[in-house]
């Protein structure tokens, strides 16, 4: 399945069950369960006091990370393929030039 037929699949779930809601809610969703996502990483790894080892909650949470996304996403209009194109080039330029792939502040660095 390609991204382009996972937004639309989300897309029909969302309105056969008429689930959907605003932007506002949707990206305070997609917050509450990102916070979930790294309570799951936190109990695997009790509190960085061992390595991360991936449980069925971290997966369960992970996707519902996804969904709200995708869901955020479809609500905005944006088109998942593009914009991770989009993104990937960015990446690669920043890394080209910095070694790194994070935002570099104004001194360079």
């Amino acid at each position: 399945m390609t991204l382009n037929e996972l937004q639309k699949t989300i897309e029909k779930f969302v309105e056969d069950r008429k689930i959907g809601t605003t932007v506002e809610s949707r990206m305070l969703d997609l917050l509450s369960e990102s916070g979930e996502l790294a309570k799951e990483v936190l109990k695997s790894t009790d509190y960085g006091k061992r390595g991360f080892e991936r449980t069925d909650d971290f997966v369960n949470e992970f996707g519902d990370v996804f969904f709200s996304l995708v869901c955020l996403a479809n609500q905005t209009d944006l088109n998942l393929e593009q914009v991770i194109r989009e993104a990937l080039v960015k990446y690669d330029k920043r890394f080209k030039d910095h070694k790194h792939i994070g935002s570099v502040n104004k001194k360079g660095k």
